[in-house]
């Protein structure tokens, strides 16, 4: 799969795709990744990138052209790869494992970093496909937004991790948050690992770990509990984990 990134501050992405699991799925060629620097495209000596907005207001927007250029110049040219044109906004919809998931399937994606007040609306009916906000927040741009949904949406093609099945385990693939995990020593400030995962009875531990999903669910989003539908199983589960919290 590859990823491009348009943004006014290429330098910010040189330390994550250099580290962990970017890298190493960079060396491996399961992902690749273009940084393209919009003030690149931009015209004059000084490559002014920005301007004042149209109507007055605090800030500078985006000009059309440079950004249109750049995406533009990175565009499929024979159109065998499916692509998607993201632009990094705190107006977008809200990014979540779905959306990672989605973006995962795609041959190319585009990841448009916002700056400033924004950019030209015209830009966005053009060129944009959808915006994606990662949280109901401002940032001072879309640079750090896009390693989020880099990060998330990498994590997923086939080959980029080691252990498929730690995927189909994690936080809000089943719509539960995951459970909790230990590791040695059995014993850490007095504090022991639970019984049933040294038991090695693998049935226990899987009622354990969902039990304790739902439990955390309940307790730090219950908004997931409200749209899934628990299966008899499930909300046996959720009573016991209640009566735990109750006492």
């Amino acid at each position: 799969m590859k990823f491009t990134v348009l943004t006014l501050f290429p330098e910010m992405f040189s330390s994550p795709l250099s580290e962990s699991m970017l890298k190493r799925a960079i060396e491996t060629g399961h992902i690749a990744v273009d940084i393209v620097d919009i003030r690149e495209y931009a015209e004059g000596r000084h490559k002014q990138a920005d301007d004042r907005p149209y109507g007055g207001g605090s800030g500078m927007v985006l000009m059309p052209q440079p950004l249109a250029r750049a995406l533009e110049s990175v565009k499929d040219a024979d159109g065998e790869r499916t692509e998607r044109v993201v632009l990094l906004s705190p107006q977008g919809a809200r990014f979540d494992q779905a959306m990672a998931g989605e973006f995962s399937r795609v041959d190319h994606l585009v990841l448009v970093c916002g700056r400033y007040e924004g950019v030209d609306e015209r830009v966005k009916e053009l060129y944009i496909e959808q915006e994606v906000s990662i949280g109901d927040y401002v940032l001072t741009g879309g640079e750090l937004a896009a390693m989020v949904v880099l990060d998330a949406v990498a994590r997923l093609i086939p080959g980029v991790l080691g252990d498929p099945e730690s995927l189909r385990e994690e936080s809000f693939c089943d719509d539960l948050l995951e459970y909790p995990h230990y590791t040695r020593p059995e014993t850490f400030e007095g504090r022991k690992v639970p019984d049933v995962l040294l038991s090695g009875h693998h049935e226990n531990i899987r009622r354990w770990r969902r039990k304790e999903s739902l439990k955390k669910t309940a307790l730090n989003r219950p908004d997931l509990l409200d749209k899934k539908s628990l299966s008899p199983e499930d909300r046996e589960l959720l009573k016991l984990a209640m009566k735990e919290l109750e006492n």
